[in-house]
């Protein structure tokens, strides 16, 4: 099944300053419900996603990497695909994300993902992936809005730096050619994200595998600046 996802969302700063925060996975992962960052390995982002319905959850998980990312003009193209690790069904998308200042103090963002799921993730309606990706925006733009609120810089005096006494460095330990290039990503784990929130009751045994997949494609999207 393929189908066209547009979103988008607003961030409360002025465009140069929201589109690096837009970009930084490690800083923002925490604000999309369900979602989270495991590891980076050079260009390509690996995380995951949890979902549940009343006491039965199950995980998503997959990987992305960006094709193109344009800083000057807010633009990024990327390709993301993932499985759901029960076995349900695969997920790929080609995503295009820009960004454009709707004030000097607030920037809008527009994702368009393309999406192609294959397996039983696939047999329900067109259009309910829009409604349920449309609620975790919604939610994940508040979440960004308000941890930005409380990562306001403070307006108090800075105390006087205390003058330290000098210390020869240590010796920097020898390099290590075979060093892994795998950087893990620590963190707590993400709360799964509640399908009884998301969508109709007659529509969660159904559709939540997809949601999952929403989800990975909305987190994975973001790269590290």
């Amino acid at each position: 099944m393929a189908e066209q996802i547009v979103n988008e969302f607003t961030v409360n700063r002025p465009i140069d300053e929201a589109w690096p925060i837009i970009c930084d996975v490690e800083r923002i992962a925490p604000c999309l419900p369900g979602a989270q960052l495991e590891e980076i390995e050079g260009e390509i982002y690996r995380g995951n996603v949890k979902v549940k319905l009343g006491a039965v959850s199950t995980k998503f998980k997959g990987e992305a990497h960006f094709v193109q990312r344009d800083d000057s003009n807010h633009t990024a193209e990327l390709k993301a695909k993932g499985r759901d690790t029960g076995g349900r069904g695969n997920a790929e998308a080609d995503i295009h994300a820009s960004a454009e200042a709707l004030s000097p103090t607030s920037t809008k963002c527009v994702v368009t993902a393309d999406l192609h799921i294959t397996g039983k993730v696939a047999q329900f309606g067109r259009g309910i992936m829009g409604d349920v990706s449309r609620k975790l925006i919604d939610q994940f733009s508040h979440n960004l809005n308000t941890m930005l609120d409380e990562q306001e810089p403070s307006t108090d005096e800075p105390e006087p730096a205390v003058e330290a006494t000098a210390e020869p460095a240590p010796a920097e330990a020898p390099a290590d050619d075979d060093a892994p290039t795998v950087r893990k990503i620590e963190g707590p784990a993400a709360e799964p994200v509640d399908l009884a929130d998301m969508a109709g009751p007659a529509l969660l045994k159904r559709i939540g595998p997809a949601i999952a997949a929403i989800v990975l494609i909305l987190l994975l999207l973001r790269r590290r600046g």
